[in-house]
């Protein structure tokens, strides 16, 4: 499988668009090659250099495998999203502490035998149970945000 975004290249900066110092859009992401037998997909934004330790962004599944697309802002109809590490359901952008350094975020989608049977809101743990024995191959986009 493989993932891009026209928003940003992998391992360069994410644009300020989508993060807490702009609009906090989510990015628009773009796949090929996903596996013959997957029956959704979801995808999960995660920051592992957080303060705190890894810091959950986005969770979000049961997403249309034929679609080969997330457009910028929106959730697609039949998505569910989870709660992320700030306590809100959806996308939260990039927002490390000033002068922490740059931070990497890590979307990583995730190719499923069938959709998850999660209620929206569903935590970040909910989220990795319920993907563990259904992940058939994932693949990952990294973006860097600092704020100085």
């Amino acid at each position: 499988m493989e993932l891009h975004s026209t928003s940003f290249d992998d391992d360069m900066p994410i644009p300020a668009r989508y993060t807490c110092d702009g609009e906090g859009l989510s990015p628009e992401l773009h796949w090929r090659g996903v596996p013959r037998g997957t029956g959704a997909l979801a995808c999960r934004c995660v920051d592992p250099d957080a303060p705190s330790g890894v810091f959950t962004h986005w969770l979000i599944w049961n997403l249309d495998p034929s679609t080969g697309a997330l457009d910028e802002g929106k959730v697609p109809t039949g998505a569910r999203e989870g709660t992320n590490s700030f306590g809100g359901i959806g996308y939260d952008g990039p927002c490390p502490p000033r002068g922490h350094g740059a931070h990497h975020y890590h979307f990583e989608l995730l190719a499923l035998r069938q959709p998850l049977d999660l209620e929206p809101g569903a935590t970040a743990e909910q989220f990795a149970a319920a993907i563990r024995d259904a992940r058939i191959e994932s693949v990952e986009l990294i973006g860097r945000y600092e704020r100085s």
